[in-house]
């Protein structure tokens, strides 16, 4: 599978993080659909079938993410 440059995907998860607090205030639909092509985008980009783990997979995949498995970990 072809992974998208880290660049890439740290600008698709800003520009959705930054247009979901768009659609919290306001709730446009514009800003709705800009959302959802993101998330499409974001899907193919990371090889995964909804929003939530194709952010999770992109946010790994930039510089400084963590490498380890923080699965077990307690707070």
């Amino acid at each position: 599978m072809l992974m998208a440059h880290p660049a890439v995907l740290r600008n698709l998860v800003e520009q959705y993080d930054t247009l979901r607090i768009l659609q919290a205030e306001n709730g446009d639909t514009e800003v709705q659909q800009r959302m959802d092509d993101i998330a499409y985008t974001l899907c193919i980009s990371t090889g995964t079938r909804d929003v939530d783990a194709a952010l999770i997979a992109a946010r790994h995949r930039l510089p400084g993410a963590r490498t380890q498995d923080d699965s077990l970990l307690t707070t």
